[in-house]
């Protein structure tokens, strides 16, 4: 699903809203976990998942073109946890559509 497609999805589900609106809502909710990562907060949405920041420690790492050994310095990279219940609902929809393939 893209950025696109949510829009569509809202303005869709909610009829009092213009794909304008929608638009301006999804930016509006996009921008505002971008702000709170960037400034290290984590982000928790019941039900769906969590968003946080990971760190990765300085590492050597290999040029794979000439073998030589490399400084990969530290870094922070957002993370992203499924909550339960999209674990769940993921799981059993996997389950369902083997079933339906295996028969």
């Amino acid at each position: 699903m893209t950025r696109s497609d949510l829009v569509e999805e809202l303005a869709a589900r909610f009829g009092q809203l213009t794909q304008r609106d929608a638009e301006f809502a999804v930016k509006a909710i996009l921008d505002a976990m971008n702000d709170a990562l960037v400034r290290g907060h984590r982000i928790e949405i019941r039900g769906f998942g969590s968003f946080a920041i990971n760190r990765r420690p300085p590492r050597m790492g290999r040029n794979p073109r000439s073998g030589e050994s490399v400084a990969i310095p530290e870094k922070k990279v957002p993370h992203f946890k499924p909550g339960k219940a999209l674990r769940e609902a993921v799981e059993a929809r996997t389950a369902l559509l083997e079933s339906q393939h295996k028969a």
